[in-house]
């Protein structure tokens, strides 16, 4: 049988997130209205209302595109010992940011103020909601990445799955630290 679990976490946006997509919006409205509006002054002037505006219509696209991709989730699909991260972004693109046996990892845990502190030389990739209390940490050795750290945020049936196949040194750790 199987050994199968998956979770969706949404990115959810810090301050800075959310200020730099405000003044993304707001800038991009500005330009918007400014080129339409010369463009309508020109008129009479040739091809220069026309070129305006296409610029007034590019500016709102790449504004559109812009904060729509600013919405980001990650899918965690774990399968026979097999933990694959993908992120989605705009709910359009999917991109897969890593594979990974749960057997490969040297460490495992809650991801807070006890973790071990990352190596110089080590990738840390961050898949998470950005909710502290929810990330959880895994220590591994990838072929691509090297020395890699993968925060994230399980779910308890993903976590119940793949304690399954964790070394047995990790799996009684994640016991440990049920209790």
């Amino acid at each position: 049988m199987d050994n199968f679990a998956e979770h969706l976490v949404k990115k959810e946006l810090t301050g800075s997130d959310k200020a730099k997509r405000a003044v993304i919006i707001v800038g991009g409205i500005a330009m918007t209205v400014a080129l339409a509006l010369s463009a309508v002054l020109m008129l009479g002037q040739g091809l220069i209302p026309f070129v305006g505006l296409v610029l007034a219509a590019v500016t709102g696209y790449g504004t559109y595109y812009i904060v729509s991709n600013m919405y980001v989730e990650y899918e965690y699909t774990f399968t026979n010992g097999e933990l694959e991260v993908d992120k989605i972004i705009a709910k359009k693109k999917r991109k897969s940011m890593l594979e990974v046996s749960v057997g490969k990892f040297k460490d495992f845990g809650r991801y807070d103020d006890d973790t071990p502190e990352e190596t110089d030389d080590m990738t840390v990739v961050f898949a998470t909601s950005n909710i502290a209390s929810e990330e959880w940490y895994a220590d591994f050795d990838h072929d691509a990445y090297g020395s890699t750290r993968l925060v994230f945020c399980p779910n308890d049936n993903m976590l119940e799955n793949m304690s399954k196949n964790l070394p047995r040194a990790l799996r009684a750790k994640l016991e440990e630290a049920a209790d």
